[in-house]
């Protein structure tokens, strides 16, 4: 690896190890032992990347325990909550290999893309793209994202534009982000060249098998270098069979941080509050007092408080929006029904404090990582558990801590997930009274989206490797 002249740091203790470890419920398996990056002067990149690293104050978890494998070219597979900082941990490995030169620079004629992301929606595509695309600026190197719902012309036209992006104050286009269906579509057209990827991370895994993008995701990578020349990462909030099995047939040997536990967990740093309501035409008055209380007249020099509120269907998300802008709320909305270009305007609007309050359906909930969201209000209760994990992840992001306010009615779909809400909830430490009081607690058989009930979850995977111990 490439580096600068920094001087040598010395590398953390045993007993500092453990303690971080220990700290963070961290487990490291593999079977090859590495020293997590505690600080980031022990990167050993280059200084203009690290400096990337300037405005955070230390490494993430998984930041500090999956980097040394990713730079040392290790496949990896990562299991932490969302708001884990996931993008920094494989986006700047993959810069480094870039400078370094670990992936080499194409020959002529060959395709110039050689790290690719796929992500399961194209919200957190964009999101990954413009991290990547920050961080690659300093040294000329782009991105493009590709996602469905728009036209294709524009991302055709950005991809042919890749073979003639070479050359001196030019940038060079090493890195595709985009969606399994569209870069698939792409690749079939004939315009997205992956043969010469040798650096490729599947973002959110449990979440695109969940969505029916399996078999798009191993065509994907059928077109990509072999696994022996490819650097691959998994990044997941789960370790289920089906994402096991993934890895044990496009991996080699990798190594797997887990960041608290291998089963989806709510952001310990999020408070959850549940309110179970008799008579849900209470909701706006209720919601309206919230705001008032969570969104103070803003002050010169303070800093914008941002509120999303979920909704469950496209229709109530519409309503919910209009209600608050007859009330005097500057509000945004995000739901399927937008262009893509509304949706957006929508969500950089929510991000720059521009709009202090979003309506949003489930399509914000999972890998968006909005800064400063004080506070996640759960209007309508999504139709999974795991929905509610990633809704109320999107506050308590970056080290800092949030507030999640759920709206509980006992209609049919919530009282059938009332028991594994109070498990979540008793989990986290919070009070799960008046659940309990009026609802079943009694928990669902885990089902498939696809298969139903009659999904197996038993299915033999390969052995875990072994657990890393330091001596």
């Amino acid at each position: 690896m490439a580096s600068s002249s920094k001087p040598a740091v010395p590398s953390p203790s045993k007993s500092e190890i453990d303690k971080f470890l220990a700290d963070n419920s961290v487990t490291i398996y593999g079977t090859t032992p590495l020293t997590p990056i505690l600080a980031f002067d022990q990167l050993d990149v280059p200084a203009g990347l690290r400096a990337a690293c300037d405005k955070f104050s230390a490494p993430t978890p998984i930041q500090a325990c999956s980097w040394p494998a990713m730079l040392a070219g290790q496949d990896v597979v990562g299991i932490a909550e969302t708001g884990s900082g996931k993008t920094m941990a494989f986006g700047l490995p993959a810069l480094a290999r870039i400078l370094s030169q670990s992936i080499p620079e194409p020959s002529k004629g060959e395709s110039t893309v050689s790290i690719l992301v796929v992500a399961p929606t194209r919200e957190l595509a964009i999101q990954t793209h413009d991290t990547l695309a920050e961080l690659g600026a300093p040294f000329g190197i782009a991105s493009v994202a590709i996602f469905g719902g728009v036209d294709k012309r524009g991302q055709i036209d950005a991809l042919r534009s890749i073979s003639k992006s070479k050359g001196k104050n030019k940038a060079t286009t090493r890195i595709v982000v985009g969606t399994p269906g569209r870069i698939l579509d792409l690749v079939n057209d004939g315009v997205c060249d992956l043969s010469q990827v040798r650096y490729l991370v599947l973002d959110e895994a449990d979440r695109m098998l969940d969505r029916g993008f399996e078999n798009d995701i191993r065509a994907i990578i059928e077109h990509t270098q072999p696994k022996e020349e490819r650097q691959t990462l998994m990044f997941s909030a789960t370790w289920p069979d089906a994402v096991r099995r993934l890895a044990a047939t496009f991996q080699r040997d990798p190594v797997r941080v887990t960041v608290g536990s291998d089963d989806l967990t709510a952001n310990s740093r999020v408070e959850q509050a549940v309110e179970v309501f008799d008579n849900s035409r209470d909701k706006d008055t209720r919601l309206l007092g919230h705001l008032h209380r969570l969104i103070p007249k803003k002050k010169a020099g303070a800093e914008e408080t941002r509120v999303l509120v979920f909704a469950l269907y496209k229709k109530e998300a519409q309503r919910v929006e209009g209600m608050l802008r007859s009330k005097g709320f500057s509000v945004g909305a995000l739901h399927g029904d937008m262009s893509q270009a509304a949706r957006m305007e929508a969500l950089q609007n929510f991000k720059t404090g521009k709009t202090g309050l979003l309506v949003a359906t489930d399509v914000a909930a999972r890998g968006l990582d909005i800064p400063n969201v004080a506070a996640v209000i759960n209007y309508t209760f999504p139709l999974t558990i795991e929905d509610y994990i990633h809704r109320i992840g999107r506050t308590g992001r970056g080290g800092k801590s949030g507030k999640s306010i759920t709206f509980f009615t006992g209609d049919a779909h919530e009282r059938a997930l009332a028991g594994e809400l109070a498990k979540v909830l008793r989990e986290s430490g919070f009070d799960t009274t008046d659940l309990a009081a009026k609802f079943p607690m009694t928990i669902k058989k885990k089902t498939h989206s696809a298969y139903g009930a009659f999904f197996r979850d038993d299915i033999p995977t390969p052995s875990a490797p072994t657990k890393i111990k330091f001596d």
